[in-house]
């Protein structure tokens, strides 16, 4: 706001001072020098008027004519002409009503014309002079103030008198000074509305065009400078609204580059720490049957052992064997996976046809912890996936549920149909999940029960192979609590 009244007050304040003195100016040199300007012109105009009379009426021999070039002349210029012979006597004079007063003022101008020629350097230096001798009168009470000319005439040896009451003159020059009064009242009123008028019609697009650049400096670009003039303050906010249009354009690139730039700095920082933590998780998975295939191998090299004990050995260093092998079956596949590069083998087939014959092989595990089975599920249901991965998808499932049902529990496989999918849900009796380890139970590695069994020992690896198994499906899987233990599902679009 103080930027605004600043350069309104401005503009008005040298607005008005620059008319205002050029309103006076005027005034006091028009007062000063407009009557020294009219006498000059009055006396230029007398001397060429008699020069131009003179040289008619020379030409003329008779006293009509001559009377009657007079008269044209006085009506024609405002002036009158007296004429004296070269004896001194009256040859003409302008008549009026009062005849005294004429007389009067034919002594009057003789005694003015006779005071002016002896002035100028006598009548014989008069008489040879080309020019007509022009000058002002003096006013007295008996004749005003005049402007006034003397010419010889040496072809009839006469004096032509010509002459002009400046008294009108003066009335006019008081008039004017009056008529300038209201004159400069009336103009400095009007220029106070114009320059109020015109520093606004200034100041408002400069104030628009401040606004808009300061909104930029604070990195706004919302607002637009809408300034419509065609001229160099139009061609700025059209240039500053450009250049804040280039500013918003490249801020915004940069920003986004940032933030994928973050992005790509945080997700090389979890790919880091998912390295680290994988080669811990690896290191830590085949250091126990390393460990125990070198110290039962180590037993069996002292020959040492026979029968069954010997057996036994043998078949420790088998299953821990079979497991380091999973391990790293699980992580290739798991590898191939999540690169991106695995290509699916896909075809057409009724999903109860896999279901029943891969639930159907853990019969011996599910008798031996008396685990009851119960399939829901629903025929002529077709989908176009990969049999092979989704018989994965199922067994990990299985397998996990095994694992952490109780002895004398059971186990649900249910098929539930959802308008354009399917979904194969695989629900067990037991403890319930936490709410904090939902999502981390599909990470690499990340195990809710550390124990293992002989048969069943998870490597941590199954649920993230099956859900990105899964995704490449273009399917969806999940894990949710149920009133009796733990229901995992994954979800595939049916044909």
């Amino acid at each position: 706001m103080k930027s605004k009244k600043s350069i309104t007050r401005k503009l008005f304040a040298i607005t008005t001072i620059v008319f205002v003195l050029f309103i006076t100016t005027n005034l006091i040199v028009q007062s000063a020098f407009f009557e020294q300007f009219y006498m000059k012109w009055k006396k230029d105009n007398l001397e060429n008027n008699l020069v131009k009379f003179k040289s008619e009426y020379i030409k003329l021999n008779k006293s009509e004519d001559e009377i009657q070039l007079i008269s044209t002349f006085e009506e024609e210029n405002g002036y009158k002409i007296i004429i004296r012979d070269s004896l001194g006597n009256l040859k003409y004079l302008t008549q009026t009503a009062d005849e005294r007063k004429d007389s009067l003022k034919a002594r009057i101008i003789n005694q003015i014309m006779s005071s002016e020629i002896e002035n100028s350097g006598g009548f014989t230096k008069f008489k040879k002079e080309k020019n007509p001798l022009i000058f002002i009168t003096e006013s007295n009470p008996d004749m005003a103030k005049s402007v006034a000319g003397i010419s010889y005439d040496e072809n009839k040896g006469e004096i032509i008198y010509a002459y002009s009451s400046l008294q009108p003159i003066n009335e006019a020059v008081q008039v004017i000074k009056e008529f300038y009064l209201y004159f400069y009242i009336g103009a400095l009123i009007v220029i106070l509305f114009l320059s109020f008028i015109y520093s606004n019609m200034i100041a408002k697009p400069l104030i628009k065009i401040t606004k808009t650049a300061g909104k930029m400096a604070r990195l706004d670009f919302t607002e637009k400078c809408e300034v419509k003039s065609e001229d160099e303050i139009g061609a700025l906010a059209t240039s500053l609204n450009l250049l804040s249009e280039n500013l918003n354009e490249s801020l915004t690139s940069l920003k986004d580059a940032n933030a994928q730039l973050e992005k790509d700095i945080e997700k090389e920082k979890k790919l880091t720490e998912m390295r680290k933590d994988f080669v811990a998780s690896v290191s830590h998975e085949l250091k126990t049957p390393i460990t125990l295939i070198e110290g039962y191998t180590l037993a069996l090299n002292d020959d040492v052992l026979e029968g069954e004990e010997k057996q036994y050995f043998i078949d420790v260093i088998m299953d821990e064997s079979r497991k380091m092998n999973n391990l790293v079956s699980d992580m290739l596949n798991l590898s191939q996976l999540e690169s991106g590069n695995f290509n699916l083998i896909k075809e057409e087939f009724f999903l109860d046809e896999l279901l029943k014959p891969v639930t159907k092989k853990y019969s011996s595990l599910l008798n031996e912890k008396n685990i009851k089975l119960e399939l829901n599920l629903i025929e002529n249901i077709k989908v176009n996936a990969d049999w092979t991965r989704i018989e994965q998808v199922i067994t990990n499932y299985m397998t996990n549920a095994i694992r952490h049902t109780y002895d004398g529990g059971f186990i649900t496989v249910t098929m539930v149909h959802k308008e354009d999918t399917i979904c194969v849900e695989v629900e067990n009796s037991g403890n319930g999940i936490e709410a904090c380890e939902t999502d981390k139970i599909w990470d690499n590695f990340y195990k809710i029960d550390k124990s293992r069994t002989r048969k069943l020992g998870g490597t941590g690896l199954g649920l993230s192979i099956v859900k990105n198994i899964v995704l490449l499906h273009g399917g969806s899987c999940g894990v949710e609590n149920t009133e009796s233990g733990v229901k995992f599902y994954f979800i595939l679009i049916k044909q």
